[in-house]
């Protein structure tokens, strides 16, 4: 299935990870990190292969592309990830981000959207 999701980055954890030079993976798994909107069948989703992907911040267009602007599609990062890794059902995958990333603060509202599977909503706290 599909939905949407946002992979955030805690860039303060990450670039402290890196100047120690330890892991800076801790940047990326933090609790909330990653959240998700509901899950939409396969079946039910439509042509997400070319669907638009945008990102909101505070009502400011942020990011805004279609999903076959990706570096690799959808069927060729289900390929190239399942030769690392065993992937089970629910396991998540994140394909990335169009052009336009940039610092959230607190208070910020995040609202990102794909077409034909509706919009997740996050509030930075």
């Amino acid at each position: 299935g599909y939905a949407v999701g946002r992979d955030m980055t805690r860039r303060d954890l990450q670039n402290d990870m890196k100047k120690q030079g330890r892991p800076w993976c801790i940047g990326k798994g933090f609790d909330a990190s990653a959240p998700i909107g509901p899950i939409t069948p396969a079946a039910h989703a439509g042509a997400v292969a070319d669907a638009g992907i945008y990102l909101q911040v505070n009502g400011e267009d942020r990011q805004r592309s279609h999903i076959s602007q990706l570096i690799w599609n959808i069927a060729e990062t289900i390929e190239q990830l399942s030769h690392a890794w065993t992937l089970q059902a629910g396991a998540l995958i994140f394909t990335g981000t169009p052009a336009g990333v940039g610092a959230v603060v607190p208070g910020d509202v995040l609202v990102g959207g794909i077409e034909g599977l509706g919009t997740l909503t996050v509030h930075i706290a």
